[in-house]
């Protein structure tokens, strides 16, 4: 009997179709609790052939444990900055992916850490909790510009949302998209710098890459307005924790609010996690019943086509062929 290891919590408690479609398959399903650290995955690779993954340490050490049997890699989610990419790609693995299905939730989450911030919700609701009348004055979104980078899927939702706020969205890609950003009316920058400058908030949508990694430091901070506020919904190492530390101290980023973080799970005394003018979720921006179905089926599918022998819907390496397992 095939052999499916699968460690996304979120597959895993929340109900949808995507259960009984795994189910059917026949293939026996190994179940653990992710993220998993390179350790906690050598435990569990060696003798399976697929992996439904979510943001767990596939490494080169365990790639070369679970071969030979290993032949499939279904990720769930977009993010694959957590497998080698590099070694998978010359083991003959094929490593599979779900774009397009969580892009509404993404966008939707990062409004809500940007409302929250500027309306001070966390003190407020704090406050009536303990029998408190404490006002706070904030802030509106009308006629402030956010800056988004990365101008992918999610990035052009939090645009679309950024207009529908009265927002003056400004964006920075690589790959522009002109047509969407004549459409909403996203201008263009030029270079981060350009960006940093004009904007009131900063949204970050860009993977994690060599380059990115680190991208909003003390030097990228010191060339934004002051009292920026800065939103992550990617990838925490994008930001260099210190550094951000210390300009929420400072006032220079007047808040931060981020899904991710640079360990995860974080432990008790990472210095975000108690800062007032910052608000961290625990990677939950796609953890709605909506995206999660959406998730979970296409990495479902992904694989059973994969298994099969046939096309799957998307792949992250398409030049590794796509062989039967029998």
């Amino acid at each position: 009997m095939k052999r499916i290891l699968l460690t996304t919590t979120s597959f895993q408690d929340t109900p949808g179709d995507h259960h009984k479609i795994l189910a059917d398959t026949g293939w026996e399903i190994v179940r653990a609790r992710g993220p998993l650290s390179e350790a906690q995955t050598l435990e569990l690779v060696g003798d399976i052939d697929a992996f439904i993954c979510g943001d767990d340490a596939i490494t080169r050490k365990v790639l070369e444990k679970a071969r030979p049997r290993l032949k499939i890699i279904s990720k769930y989610g977009i993010g694959v900055d957590k497998i080698d990419m590099k070694s998978a790609t010359e083991f003959g693995l094929p490593v599979l992916f779900t774009p397009g299905v969580n892009h509404t939730t993404v966008a939707e989450h990062t409004f809500l850490l940007l409302l929250a911030l500027e309306k001070n919700f966390i003190a407020a609701v704090d406050a009536t909790r303990k029998g408190e009348w404490k006002r706070k004055t904030g802030h509106e979104l009308l006629d402030k510009t956010i800056g988004i980078i990365g101008l992918g899927r999610i990035g052009k939702e939090v645009a679309i949302r950024a207009r529908a706020f009265g927002m003056h969205p400004v964006g920075f890609d690589v790959y522009w998209d002109e047509a969407f950003a004549r459409q909403h009316g996203v201008r263009r920058a030029a270079t981060l710098d350009e960006l940093f400058a004009a904007s009131d908030y900063i949204s970050l949508h860009t993977n994690l890459t060599p380059e990115t990694r680190d991208m909003i430091n003390a030097r990228s901070i010191a060339k934004m307005k002051k009292g920026v506020i800065i939103l992550n919904c990617a990838r925490g190492e994008i930001v260099h924790t210190a550094d951000m530390v210390t300009a929420l101290q400072s006032g220079q980023v007047a808040g931060y609010g981020a899904d991710v973080l640079d360990q995860e799970p974080p432990p008790a005394s990472h210095p975000l996690l108690k800062l007032p003018n910052c608000i961290i979720t625990p990677h939950v921006a796609s953890r709605t019943y909506e995206s999660v179905v959406r998730q979970a089926t296409t990495a479902v599918k992904n694989l059973i086509l994969a298994m099969n022998g046939d096309k799957p819907l998307a792949q992250v390496n398409p030049e590794v062929p796509v062989r039967k397992v029998v």
